[in-house]
């Protein structure tokens, strides 16, 4: 597993929060990617589902709820094993909090799957659009991704 990010002291002084996202590939290898449109620090950002815990929550189960709300889908298996970590400093609810992510994988076996109904969720969760993405279109755009490198470890997670 691959820690993305280090940190310097005042970042580790920052309150916590704990996030389970979900790479999510189609059977022609394309990622489920949601576009955020936030103000610095995050800035507009595409990212895979997912979100913080709940209270009790560990991150497999709280990756399988947030892919759940987050695209409709209740008939999508979150995989166990975790595929990749990362630390980030981002803004959450106006401040900014130090996030600990643990990824997992999920595969939908419809190319480019559509979502269900989550449009009033997505308004409410600050997510502008959602995009199916090659590895090629993630390897050549200038939009921000997170986590960075993902078409290298989607690459690994496909081999």
């Amino acid at each position: 597993m691959l820690i993305v990010e280090e940190t310097d002291v005042a970042e580790a002084t920052l309150p916590v929060r704990h996030a389970g996202r979900v790479i999510v590939l189609d059977p022609a290898g394309r990622v489920l990617l949601f576009r955020y449109d936030n103000e610095p620090p995050n800035g507009r950002h595409w990212n895979t589902p997912g979100g913080g815990l709940e209270p009790g929550e560990d991150y497999h189960a709280g990756a399988q709820r947030e892919l759940s709300e987050e695209t409709g889908w209740a008939d999508v298996p979150v995989l166990p094993a975790e595929v990749h970590q990362r630390i980030v400093t981002m803004e959450h609810s106006g401040r900014l909090v130090r996030q600990y992510e643990r990824f997992f994988l999920a595969r939908v076996p419809v190319g480019q799957r559509p979502l269900g109904e989550v449009a009033a969720m997505h308004v409410s969760d600050g997510i502008r659009a959602s995009r199916w993405w090659t590895l090629a279109e993630l390897e050549s755009t200038d939009e921000k991704v997170w986590p960075e490198g993902l078409a290298d470890l989607v690459r690994s997670l496909m081999s």
